[in-house]
């Protein structure tokens, strides 16, 4: 038993090392500067190693992609002070600060997400996580607060995080960097679009 776990062990620590590459060599230069032998070079291994796991960069990239929702999906499985919680507001912001938290400290998740790269794999792999996530959130408001009917045909919780994305890409675009003011723009939009479909008082859960 324990030979047959070391190849898996070592595999995933060689995928570890090569994504901690990629996510440095993202941070400096961006996308424009990814290629296999990069990162292969940064993380000290042959690219046949890389190649391996990764067969190309787009599948480097959604693969961090998915790491960086990960770190998303924590925000909203982090605990919530249920009795701190005044409105639904409050949870608003409590989710997209953390969500904020996630882009200052992790410059790829800067790139992926909010630069304009034009790699359509992970803009497609982002809007699938988009989805997951505008899910998981829903679930979260629901734990919280009696929410009313919401619309079936349209994903009302993922499309406010894709808004206030938009808000965060431009700052992005604009200063290379999430300004503070643009950074309250971001979740003021992501507040007003909600409030299209939750109204201003929602009874709270009791817990």
């Amino acid at each position: 038993p324990t030979s047959s776990r070391k190849p898996r062990a070592s595999s995933q620590a060689r995928i570890a090392s090569i994504l901690d590459a990629a996510r440095a060599l993202l941070a400096e230069d961006g996308t424009a500067g990814l290629s296999i032998y990069a990162v292969a070079e940064r993380a000290d291994i042959p690219p046949s190693s890389v190649y391996h796991f990764f067969p190309s960069v787009p599948a480097l990239l959604q693969a961090l992609t998915g790491e960086v929702h990960a770190a998303f999906r924590a925000c909203l499985a982090a605990p919530v002070d249920h009795e701190a919680l005044r409105d639904w507001h409050d949870l608003s912001r409590l989710v997209e600060e953390r969500m904020l938290a996630v882009y200052a400290a992790d410059a790829a998740a800067r790139q992926l997400i909010l630069a304009s790269h034009g790699l359509a794999e992970v803009t497609l792999a982002d809007r699938q996580h988009d989805m997951e996530l505008g899910r998981s959130m829903q679930a979260l408001f629901d734990r919280h607060f009696h929410l009313p009917e919401l619309p079936a045909d349209i994903e009302v919780f993922s499309l406010a995080m894709e808004l206030g994305d938009r808000v965060y890409a431009l700052s992005m675009q604009r200063h290379g960097r999430i300004e503070p003011r643009l950074a309250e723009e971001g979740m003021r939009v992501f507040d007003a679009y909600l409030s299209l479909y939750l109204p201003p008082f929602l009874p709270k859960r009791q817990l």
